[in-house]
């Protein structure tokens, strides 16, 4: 027997056994009251409506303010705090880290937005630099395969699928599908295995991460110009599970369905990842049971131990921003404390629905929201503190990502999962994810602001009930949700073609912008890349 089946056996033995010692079937099921979370909605909303500003009781004059302390606007500031410069300063924002924030309850961390990093292509250099700075690439970072730290890689088993009652390993189905419909899966695995590989006409890999190093082929690029699903249709792909496979993986990277994605965008998810390790199968991905958040924590202290003090960041959030041809002023906002910012060059690493409520019209950088916004994806992250692990459905253990096959959301993370122990930790948080797709963006905002505590936890634990039944509510002791009402900018067809974007990406005076909202879509090395490249202008370098 290996390592890894009998670590599984042994832990599922443990859960079996925890669960009818307690004797949860002589007690009262009870649901937890649901925390409720609506990170940057308040401040956002006040920013639309024009709320008055305190005035400013103070002013910081500094070389560059980096406005938004995101992914992107902290990657901005490591990159400059590590080739030298001292002159900048970060204002946090309304939710400081973003889409990468954590909570804690009970000593234990859980992700409230982004759980994992895939492993790095030689294309995402600048997130390869990054690790290889805070030693979780530990050898070999410019390799094709380089040495990863083990705690971070991700332990298996890393996911499994329930259908059909029982628990299977891949998210794929593989079991019980008719031999036509597995012919589709091998076709559409063999095709992404080509097009990992493959080249344009001018010499780039056809898909690549970050998405501006892909291949400008147009033929390839003509793919952007219809949706996924029609695509799809068109390829003859029909397979219900195949479909229903593709479907999950676009809510789950855009927050929206192959009927709302960009073709090119869908094939992108799948055949733009060729990150390797020395240490990992293929596939493997990086992971903290606080999600993401331990890297923005990484890149702080990396800032800090640099400039040799803490005094970069500011709490608060910009809300107003006047620009000169030699400067700019930055009306600030901490609670009822206002003050200002006076700046040679600004990095605006805020959403660009933010932006354009705090900067003058984006226009001046060929840039109009009426004409250029991507819609954005609503999403519910819900986090479930576990006091004990519930009864499995036959089949795989208990993994890393659980996904229930043709559920209302995305399944859930196990945030203890890095833990690796022969049995169970005590207690755990099930941490469940839910693109509101459905609906339109629009609708589903409005549903998350008129919705109650009791609706939104039916919602966030629509997925843990098909997999465990009412009984779940028996070993749940309580439940935080975060609303995220802007969570992330959805690729939709004539997205790589937005001429609004392709403005701001090349903006280059007073203001620089960097956002993963100038990819199209939210993931944390298009993000990391236009913090990394902004900062490259005003150090005066290439970008790579």
């Amino acid at each position: 027997m290996d390592r890894r089946r009998l670590l599984l056996g042994a832990a599922g033995a443990a859960t079996v056994a925890l669960g009818g010692a307690i004797g949860w079937h002589r007690r009262r099921i009870v649901q937890p009251a649901a925390q409720l979370r609506y990170p940057g909605m308040e401040a956002g909303h006040a920013l639309r409506d024009g709320a008055a500003l305190p005035p400013a009781a103070g002013t910081h004059r500094t070389g560059i303010a980096i406005l938004g302390a995101g992914v992107a606007g902290l990657s901005c500031a490591w990159k400059l705090a590590r080739e030298g410069r001292r002159d900048f300063v970060v204002v946090s924002g309304p939710e400081f880290g973003g889409n990468a924030d954590a909570g804690l309850h009970g000593g234990l961390a859980y992700p409230r937005g982004a759980h994992y990093l895939p492993l790095p292509s030689r294309e995402s250099g600048h997130v390869r630099e990054m690790l290889a700075d805070f030693g979780l690439i530990q050898r070999g970072a410019d390799s094709a395969e380089p040495y990863y730290d083990e705690r971070v890689l991700v332990h298996s088993p890393q996911e499994r699928l329930l259908r059909n009652g029982r628990w299977e390993e891949a998210l794929l189905p593989l079991h019980d599908v008719p031999p036509e419909d597995l012919r589709q899966h091998q076709r559409f695995e063999a095709l992404v295995d080509r097009l990992r590989t493959q080249r344009g006409s001018d010499g780039r890999r056809l898909f690549a991460v970050p998405l501006t190093l892909s291949s400008a082929d147009p033929e390839w690029r003509a793919l952007d110009a219809l949706t996924f699903s029609a695509w799809l249709d068109r390829e003859g792909y029909r397979a219900p599970t195949l479909r229903w496979y593709l479907d999950y993986c676009c809510r789950d990277d855009y927050g929206a369905g192959t009927d709302t994605v960009s073709a090119w965008a869908g094939l992108h998810y799948f055949a733009s990842r060729d990150g390797h390790a020395a240490n990992a199968a293929g596939g493997a991905v990086l992971t903290w049971p606080g999600g993401l958040a331990p890297l923005v924590s990484m890149m702080c202290d990396a800032i800090s131990a640099a400039l040799g003090h803490r005094d970069w960041l500011l709490d608060g959030l910009a809300a107003r921003a006047e620009v000169g041809d030699r400067g700019a002023r930055v009306h600030c906002v901490d609670g009822a404390r206002g003050y200002a910012i006076e700046a040679a060059r600004l990095v605006s690493a805020m959403p660009l629905a933010v932006a354009a409520r705090v900067l003058p019209p984006l226009r001046r950088w060929g840039y109009d929201v009426r004409d250029h916004a991507s819609p954005h994806a609503a999403w519910l992250v819900s986090s479930f503190m576990m006091q004990s692990y519930p009864v499995e459905q036959p089949g795989e253990p208990l993994a890393w990502d659980n996904v229930v096959y043709e559920g209302q959301a995305l399944g859930y993370v196990v945030s203890t999962h890095q833990l690796l122990r022969v049995a169970p930790s005590p207690r755990t948080v099930f941490t469940a994810y839910q693109a509101l797709s459905k609906m339109s963006p629009g609708a589903a905002r409005q549903w998350l602001l008129s919705a109650d505590a009791e609706t939104l936890r039916e919602a966030a634990s629509a997925d843990l009930i098909a997999a465990y039944g009412e009984a779940f509510w028996r070993h749940a002791d309580a439940l935080e949700i975060t609303a995220r009402g802007h969570a992330m900018a959805t690729p939709a067809p004539g997205y790589l073609s937005n001429p609004g974007l392709a403005a701001l990406r090349e903006a280059d005076g007073v203001v620089q912008f960097a956002h993963a909202d100038l990819s199209g879509y939210s993931v944390f090395e298009e993000a990391a890349w236009w913090g990394v490249r902004a900062a490259h202008r005003l150090l005066g370098a290439p970008a790579g």
